[in-house]
């Protein structure tokens, strides 16, 4: 009889500790992050399947990523990785990513798992020519359908602790209105609080998530489980030097930082066609001091709903000169630290990052122990 009962306390034990994160709705979590980086063009925005999408993210990923020092990463994932065009799930993204958050768990990363490309809502599409292609903001059905897609995510999820994974339930939204965002965002807000009470949702502004959007986002009120996201690639023409899926890319003429950007000698010597793109850079001081004042809105958002800021996009692509890119990340970094911003840099190991995959080696080693030269994690 003693050992009944001793089984039963262990198990209502268990079923407590499990259910910790649906029974205190009014606990702040310990989902507390500082530096971290996107794990992407992985389970999102990449035609990688089978063996070679199993291979690409491997424990020694996470091992490595604990030892430099990040605290979390955030994962984006994409509709069609996950699920047919059916609905039906698609098994082994599934499996990779449970794989992941284990992985996470195991080397002391917690994780944000970003649904960061879905079927109806494609955040570059207007950048495309293809401006039909987001339905979200004015289908109905579109909405419920992004609802059902996160009620499928939290059934896999929602046993994984809150003080270890968050939910960003949509990426770089791009509405006409503001408040088509503002009203997804009341809506699923209020569809996953019926399921998960507890978990740390990552809400992010209107327009790519822009930092001077913040302003225009409403935050549920009395949700003390929300950090507030916003990206930042400023300037352009210095993060995006060369990307060819950008205007600002074709531009090849000599880029400062700090300081004005483009000279005027190397503005007038650029192709006609680009001067309309150019004509900004020529004319204000970039510095640290202008990046203090373009988070600001952001770091008054999060003042007012008294909710932890976090920029979960910015980086340098590849082909920038590199003292340029360590400018501009000590500056960012600079400012983080002063308003104790969380951050993923873009990201660990595609075009914008520090890690060569293919070759597994640094393929920036400076850039990552600038990265890690900022504040720590407060334990």
């Amino acid at each position: 009889m003693r050992k009944f009962f001793f089984k039963l306390a262990m198990i209502v034990m268990v079923m407590f500790v499990s259910m910790s994160c649906f029974a205190q709705t009014d606990k702040v979590n310990n989902f507390r992050i500082k530096r971290g980086t996107n794990v992407s063009h992985w389970l999102s925005q990449s035609e990688q399947r089978g063996e070679a999408r199993r291979l690409h993210i491997q424990e020694d990923d996470f091992a490595r990523l604990e030892e430099l020092g990040f605290d979390f990463v955030r994962i984006p994932i994409d509709e069609v990785q996950f699920w047919d065009e059916q609905g039906n799930k698609l098994p082994e993204a599934w499996d990779l990513l449970k794989n992941a958050l284990d992985l996470a768990r195991k080397h002391n990363l917690r994780a944000i798992v970003d649904l960061h490309i879905i079927r109806s809502h494609y955040f570059n599409a207007v950048n495309e020519g293809n401006q039909t292609a987001n339905t979200l903001f004015t289908s109905d059905k579109a909405q419920q359908d992004l609802i059902n897609l996160w009620y499928q995510l939290s059934a896999f999820l929602k046993d994984r602790s809150c003080d270890w994974v968050a939910y960003e339930f949509m990426n770089e939204p791009v509405a006409d209105e503001h408040e088509q965002w503002n009203q997804l965002v009341a809506k699923v807000h209020k569809a996953l609080r019926k399921i998960e009470p507890q978990r740390t949702l990552v809400i992010g502004s209107n327009r790519w998530q822009g930092h001077e959007t913040m302003k225009f986002l409403k935050v549920p009120e009395g949700d003390k489980n929300i950090i507030l996201s916003f990206h930042y690639y400023n300037p352009m023409i210095l993060t995006h030097y060369g990307a060819w899926w950008t205007p600002i890319g074709k531009y090849t003429g000599k880029v400062n930082y700090p300081g004005v950007l483009v000279s005027k000698e190397d503005y007038d010597a650029a192709p006609d066609a680009i001067k309309p793109e150019l004509k900004q850079y020529t004319e204000q001081i970039w510095d640290i001091n202008t990046i203090r004042a373009q988070f600001k809105d952001a770091i008054e958002a999060a003042k007012k709903y008294g909710l932890q800021l976090f920029c979960g996009e910015w980086g340098v692509y590849e082909p920038v000169d590199r003292e340029l890119a360590y400018n501009w990340t000590r500056d960012m970094l600079t400012v983080f630290d002063e308003f104790n911003i969380a951050w993923t840099t873009w990201c660990y190991d595609a075009d914008f990052g520090f890690w060569d995959q293919q070759h597994h080696t640094y393929k920036d080693r400076p850039l990552v122990e600038l990265l890690m030269s900022g504040k720590s994690l407060e334990k």
